[in-house]
């Protein structure tokens, strides 16, 4: 069982990142952007009573400067897997453009899938459905007329979520073929499939499409704390690809992986807003303070968490009170 303080700690270090990634909107250089969030996180996991060791990362060594796959983090202490994204949206933060957000989760040694940077089939919907109501290998007007008669509405009422990318282009044409809305997001699709758990909130029934396999184990970390159905399968589109996935232990590439293949045992989940969005605010800088805004959530007890911080800073920009005490 996990440190309950490590709910504290995993939020700090997606918040210290997001900080990091915010000071970079709109000036237009991913790079850097990228490589300051990913220094803060790293220095945050690793200043933790923890054996941590990077299962789900922003690449390999040589690759990143920290937060490779395989890289051992923490000052010591329980053995854990750390999957992370430090910026989903990165062309979104350079842009200063909406949804962009910086997520982490941890688990127990061994519980998180290693996730091989390498594209992902996803679908996924809300809790409170039968188990196995859609299923990637079923066709998409299927999968949307099963949701439709479990939640009581006609299909025309169902609202997709897609990644606007244009390999979407006949899951697109399935969609409105059988009737159902589409909801068009450019970037985010931890955000979208999170997004399926409250559709009163947010007007989404179901996520599909492919994304990350990074995001696709991160998104079922989430799933797992606050409930859902959510499958995956891994895409080789390359050699390297096929090299990645077979690097990263995984036997049948093809294979259908549920929430629990993904995900086991207790998990810490959390996400911070960069740039703002339906799911959570932007980091906000103003009168010597910054606030951040941070879902965090734990399977085990199920809990979900919103906290939003705030912060003194230095004329430098620096925090005055450290992030990581």
């Amino acid at each position: 069982m996990l440190d309950r303080m490590l709910t504290i700690e995993v939020a700090r270090a997606t918040e210290a990142a997001a900080i990091a990634a915010a000071r970079h909107r709109g000036l237009g250089d991913e790079r850097a952007a990228h490589e300051a969030a990913i220094a803060v996180m790293a220095q945050a996991f690793d200043a933790l009573a923890i054996s941590g060791e990077v299962v789900v990362g922003e690449g390999e060594e040589g690759q990143v400067p920290a937060l490779w796959l395989g890289q051992a983090l923490g000052a010591g202490g329980q053995e854990v897997d750390i999957a992370c994204t430090v910026i989903e949206g990165l062309t979104q933060v350079v842009k200063d453009l909406p949804e962009a957000l910086s997520v982490a989760a941890i688990a127990e040694r061994g519980a998180l899938m290693k996730a091989p940077r390498v594209y992902m089939e996803k679908i996924a919907i809300g809790p409170g459905y039968p188990d196995g109501l859609v299923d990637l290998d079923a066709p998409v007007a299927e999968n949307l007329s099963r949701l439709a008669e479990a939640k009581g509405v006609r299909v025309a009422d169902i609202t997709a979520c897609v990644l606007d990318r244009p390999r979407h282009a006949a899951l697109i044409g399935e969609i409105r073929a059988a009737g159902a809305r589409l909801r068009l997001i450019s970037d985010g699709d931890i955000a979208g499939i999170i997004h399926t758990t409250d559709p009163v909130e947010t007007g989404i029934d179901i996520y599909l499409g492919t994304g990350g396999a990074p995001q696709g184990v991160l998104a079922a970390a989430a799933l797992a704390c606050i409930g859902g159905q959510m499958q995956g399968r891994l895409v080789a589109r390359s050699d390297d690809h096929a090299r990645a996935i077979a690097r990263a232990g995984i036997d049948d590439p093809r294979a259908k992986l549920s929430i629990a293949e993904m995900v086991r045992g207790d998990v810490i989940f959390a996400a911070t807003g960069i740039t703002g969005g339906s799911l959570l605010s932007r980091v906000r800088f103003h009168n010597g303070q910054v606030r951040t805004h941070t879902l965090s959530m734990r399977s085990r007890t199920h809990t979900i968490r919103e906290s939003k911080v705030f912060r003194r800073v230095a004329g430098n920009g620096e925090l005055l009170n450290s992030i990581f005490s």
